[in-house]
């Protein structure tokens, strides 16, 4: 049973690079079958942090697993998307080099002070998450995502910001902070409430 987060978070793993290789090698019906393995992927994301703090299997090594195994799969999954739908990203490329030059920035920083990878789980990233998995399940059905892709970008900038400052703030690496307020606190020695469900 302890076993089923560290499951959960491979299985992400082996759901990227699968996506990858049907989107070289596509089958019939791929849209259908990429977005099922795609909301997969969502599914073990949120429950794989749920079922390690419900059986107290939720150390700091399992949360920087988690959230580097996050990257790679949605790094696997923009891979996919580009190989079904390469004029999306043309057409797109300065926004996503900079979305994705926040995000890599962010990490430099963190490894920088902590030497340690991200692992904040903060609530807007989670919200972040579920839009941009809203976007990759567009794209993958007709290659456009319109509005919804211009606020996965706008709130992507707003919470790698936020999540810099979380950076800055903490004098320690620590994990699971749902805020830059909560993170303020924990600066100051505070305790901070956290969601059971979703920060531990």
């Amino acid at each position: 049973m302890k076993r089923i987060p560290l499951l959960l978070i491979y299985l992400r793993l082996v759901l990227g690079f699968l996506m990858i290789a049907l989107s070289i090698h596509p089958l019939q019906h791929f849209t259908f079958i990429v977005i099922s393995l795609l909301s997969i992927g969502l599914l073990s994301d949120i429950f794989d942090g749920i079922i390690a703090r419900k059986l107290k299997v939720s150390t700091p090594s399992l949360r920087r697993l988690d959230s580097t195994i996050d990257q790679v799969f949605f790094v696997c999954t923009a891979i996919s998307c580009y190989l079904h739908c390469a004029d999306f990203f043309r057409q797109n490329g300065f926004q996503l080099m900079v979305l994705i030059g926040t995000e890599v920035a962010v990490y430099i920083l963190c490894f920088v002070k902590f030497k340690k990878e991200i692992a904040t789980h903060s609530i807007g990233a989670k919200i972040w998450t579920l839009l941009l998995f809203a976007t990759l399940v567009q794209l993958f059905a007709d290659c456009s995502a319109g509005i919804v892709f211009q606020l996965c970008f706008w709130l992507g900038i707003l919470t790698r910001i936020e999540i810099a400052l979380i950076i800055f703030i903490l004098k320690e690496w620590t994990h699971d902070v749902p805020t830059f307020v909560h993170a303020i606190r924990i600066r100051k020695g505070l305790p901070i409430k956290r969601n059971k469900l979703f920060n531990g």
